[in-house]
């Protein structure tokens, strides 16, 4: 019998210097700048086809086997085997280090305090002798080599047990004076190499943190299989749940910067009335405000202000769980977050500024904003043009302020030379042409607000009593007007032939609220859309509304394009006026509710119950993983910077401080996660049926979101489909699996928890309601976002094509003084109404940093996990799923050539790529646009 030692033995000989640059997650790997995270994102050239040891687990799972030495190898059971282990570490970057004792003390300590890391092994098995697990083994572990991106190589050896069983896991404990970034353990028979077939691969890809700090062991788990609750190892048992109870945490306590834990709670962290009442804001979440739930952080509540939480001072960043955060985008991460603040900070300047409401003199004006050199291009590598622009912020843009009339034009200018948006650099005047304001509703920068027309008269469903008549002025007899009697209203709905954009009961409870606001105005709108026989969209007709104030009667009106026998000049400009305001209001609804709510705000309960109930080693965990990417960490610099009061975008969207109420009240009445599956989605907005075969038949056949991101659904739900088939052999098993019921559950009742008792929400009961929530998941952290996030500056960079604001109300509402006005300038009136020059610029600077790819982006169908190598069938699934991905790639290519296809394909359009999958190097795609579907929410 052989009497295995407790006690740990360190690792020996950290190497050299602090590191001065941001570590890259292994040497030579394809994704060199992602984020730590507990899951696998290293390739390995581990591949285990050859073992001795075996685990049965069921069919379903495949044959689940763990190498422990060569097959050609025969031991003794009662005597002790070698084995060898290589680990890779960095530290924690030299360059973020605050001041000089830092890095003195790293040094002192690399030097001459070299016992910091400790590694053990956990047997999978237990002791046959004592029914009991067995104890962990340490090794002696010494540095072997540097290597590149200032990674290091441990080597370690260990003897145990030939009765030891499999690796199931390694426990790792840091005594260093700072945290380090563990990379990849591999552990081998020793004669072996690292590169073996034998090899137990623990992808670890995670921060560990000083002993000081996090006093408990933190424990990996090997790649070569994923196991449900129900067919963990018995040595492993324990050590799975621990790890979730530890992310879980008790929900006390504030949490600090090397936490790890997951938690609820509502948005109440948007203002800082503490120092600032102005900015107090409603609580989001719960049964007033109805809303997901974010990342809970703990911090105090304000004493005046109890149920807000206080902001955290002035260069100490929100907390999430540390693997969660942009550790590895070296440069660009940096330059973002400061770029941001930088431009949150002069919302504050310019919002008590002479010239905040200055408006552009010219369209000319405009135009000179840009630089026709410049190309909508990808961004370069390591955030070059972000550090450019963050540092000429903070040495020229405050100058600004001092400055007068043309002087501070010429100054905007020379701080915020733009490129060219890829809208105005292909038709100089498509902003203003009715063809491509329609046209954009099915391939533009918002293609998911756009439905059918399915009765007549349009009907309003707020209280009459408060909001005036229900029944809209777009009448039947306007419709036939503007279709020339070519049909009757009655039957060009029979027909699909009427489409709307409708934000009239969204907005119209929030108009007289946002009207008291200074430099802002909101109506309720409609927009109707004729489809012509060539397939594309005509707008015939836009409806605003105000409700009643209290000092006057409603106002609402219906405008009309300028064509046929009534058009007239001031006709015209009271149409290209209305359309801004649509627009204003779409691109609003865009922002707050397509964007931000849909996908960012949304995801994160996913993310966060999947890392509370979802062991590592879970294969519902290793699939969703990526697509969880960085979401957390820029949501909560968009709660900092983005979203919250008087922040950017606050300061430069029509809503102004209502605009999350908005987002809110889009929450409660429209959002469905049973219908967040873009099928679905279209089905509920009428843009298509279910045929008798199953299939979905669109209203619009060239519609471009549609077209490309069915083909991506599909993609993704055939890939989900034969993940799931290989996992679950039966409904049963997925009813059985606790943690991915406990998952689920704790989405619905934590995570949206306002929504929790909605009979909407599937059951984890079967195969197929299994693979449509997976899908839908993986398909809004992608394409959804992709479609909503990337041509944000090609569109919306250009003013005119898609301003954030309007500023003053239509004339024909002002009365006599406002039809005055507007007779003698009208081109000054639509000025008036666009954005000012401060805000313009904000909105710009801020769309080119929301639309750009960081160099370390992965893409659907680019990248696969080192946990779906291990395993042959999955690995095959993958393949197939990356081989559908570039045949999309081919087809969308196809249908932008194609001249039929006149909502995708014309002179000096611009071609819908936003669903394109890479199908090579992203960086050199043509547009920001083209580069690729990214995996998950990572900007």
């Amino acid at each position: 019998m052989v009497i295995m030692q407790t006690a740990t033995r360190p690792l020996v000989g950290a190497h050299g210097a602090p590191f001065a640059r941001r570590a890259a997650l292994v040497p030579k790997a394809r994704r060199q700048p992602g984020s730590p995270r507990r899951t696998s994102k290293i390739g390995s050239s581990s591949t285990s086809s050859t073992t001795t040891t075996t685990t049965n687990l069921s069919e379903a799972n495949g044959p689940a086997t763990s190498t422990v030495a060569r097959p050609d190898l025969h031991f003794d059971l009662n005597q002790a085997v070698e084995l060898r282990a290589t680990v890779t570490v960095n530290m924690k970057n030299f360059w973020l280090k605050e001041d000089m004792l830092d890095q003195a003390l790293d040094v002192f300590h690399n030097l001459f305090t070299q016992n910091w890391l400790y590694l053990e092994l956990v047997s999978s098995e237990l002791d046959p002798k004592t029914g009991q697990e067995w104890d962990v083994v340490s090794g002696k572990v010494q540095h072997s080599r540097s290597l590149e991106e200032d990674w290091h190589m441990y080597d370690a050896s260990f003897m145990v047990p030939a009765s030891f069983g499999p690796i199931g896991a390694v426990q790792v404990k840091n005594y260093h004076y700072t945290e380090m970034l563990l990379g990849d353990i591999k552990v081998f028979p020793a004669g072996e190499n690292s590169g073996s077939s034998a090899v137990a691969l623990f992808h670890c890809n995670s921060w560990i943190n000083p002993s000081q700090y996090s006093p408990e062991k933190r424990s990996f788990f090997p790649l070569e299989n994923s196991y449900l609750p129900s067919q963990t190892p018995k040595g492993v048992e324990r050590r799975r749940e621990s790890e979730l109870v530890a992310l879980r945490g008790t929900g006390y306590g504030e949490r600090k910067a090397y936490d790890r834990i997951y938690d609820y709670d509502v948005y109440n962290d948007l203002g800082d009335p503490c120092k600032d009442k102005s900015t107090n804001r409603p609580v989001l979440g719960g049964k007033e405000h109805p809303y997901p739930r974010r990342c809970r952080t703990g911090r105090p509540h304000c004493r005046k202000y109890p149920l807000s939480e206080t902001i955290p001072p002035k260069g100490v960043s929100i907390y999430v769980p540390e693997d969660e955060n942009f550790t590895e985008r070296k440069e660009l991460a940096f330059n973002t977050k400061l770029f941001m603040s930088l431009l949150h900070g002069i919302c504050r300047i310019m919002k008590r500024s002479k010239h905040s409401s200055q408006s552009f003199p010219t369209l000319e004006a405009i135009n000179a904003m840009y630089d026709d050199e410049f190309r909508n291009q990808p961004l370069q590598p390591d955030g070059g043009k972000f550090k450019f622009i963050a540092e000429f912020l903070e040495k020229e843009a405050l100058l600004l302020f001092e400055k007068e009339g043309a002087e501070f034009l010429e100054g905007i200018r020379r701080v915020f030379e733009f490129e060219t948006p890829e809208i105005h650099d292909r038709d100089k005047y498509a902003w203003f042409r009715d063809e491509e304001f329609a046209r954009e509703t099915l391939a533009g920068v918002n293609p998911l607000s756009i439905q059918l027309v399915r009765e007549l008269p349009l009907v309003s469903k707020l209280d009459e009593k408060i909001y005036g008549p229900a029944d809209s002025l777009i009448t039947k007899e306007v419709i036939e007007e503007q279709i020339n009697g070519v049909m009757t209203a009655e039957e060009a709905v029979a027909k699909k032939k009427l489409f709307m954009l409708d934000y009239h009961d969204l907005y119209l409870p929030f108009v007289n609220k946002v009207r008291q606001l200074e430099g802002t105005t909101l109506y309720g709108s409609r927009a109707l859309f004729f489809l012509a026989g060539d397939g594309t969209l005509r707008p015939i007709a836009i409806g605003l509304t105000r409700p009643k104030p209290a000092s006057k009667p409603q106002w609402r009106e219906v405008f009309t394009p300028a064509s046929g026998h009534k058009a007239s000049i001031t006709g015209s400009w009271q149409w290209q006026l209305a359309e801004a305001h649509v627009v204003c209001l779409d691109t609003g609804y865009h922002q707050l509710v397509s964007h931000w709510l849909r996908t960012h705000c949304c995801v994160e309960p996913y993310i966060i119950a999947a890392n509370r109930q979802l062991s590592q080693m879970h294969p519902i965990y290793r699939l969703l993983a990526p697509s969880f990417r960085f979401t957390m960490e820029i949501n909560a610099q968009a709660r900092k910077l983005l979203i919250n009061a008087d922040g950017i975008i606050e300061s430069t969207f029509s809503p102004g401080k209502y605009s999350m109420e908005i987002s809110s009240a889009a929450y409660a009445e429209q959002w469905q996660f049973d219908k967040e599956a873009l099928p679905e989605d279209l089905i509920r907005r009428g843009m298509a049926v279910r045929g008798e075969d199953g299939k979905l038949e669109l209203a619009i056949e060239d519609y471009p979101y549609a077209n490309d991101g069915l083909l991506v659904w599909d993609a993704i739900k055939q890939w989900a489909s034969d993940y799931v088939a290989h996992y679950y052999a039966c409904a049963a098993d997925i009813v059985d699996d606790v943690e991915l019921q406990a998952w689920w559950k704790e989405v619905r009742t934590k995570g949206h928890a306002d929504k929790k008792d909605e009979p909407w929400w599937p059951h984890l009961d079967c195969h197929e309601s299994l693979v449509q929530t997976l899908s839908t998941i993986m398909w809004v952290a992608s394409a959804h976002h992709a479609a909503v996030n990337f041509s944000q500056y090609p569109y919306g960079g250009y003013v005119p094509n898609r301003p954030s604001i309007a500023r003053i109300n239509m004339p024909s509402e002002i009365g006599p003084d406002g039809m005055r006005a507007y007779m003698e300038a009208p081109d000054k009136v639509l000025l008036d109404t666009f954005p000012s020059q401060y805000q313009s610029a904000l909105v710009m600077a801020i769309l080119d940093v929301l639309s750009s790819h960081s160099s370390g982006e992965e893409y659907l169908g680019t990248y696969q996990e080192p946990a779906w190598q291990q395993n042959g069938k999955i690995n095959n699934a993958f393949e197939d799923f990356r081989e559908r991905m570039l045949r999309i790639a081919v087809q969308v290519n196809k249908w932008n050539r194609d001249p039929e296809r006149k909502n995708r394909c014309g002179p000096g359009m611009v071609p819908y790529v936003q669903l394109r999958p890479s199908d090579g190097d992203p960086m050199a795609a043509k547009t920001v646009m083209g580069m690729g579907v990214p995996t998950s929410i990572s900007i």
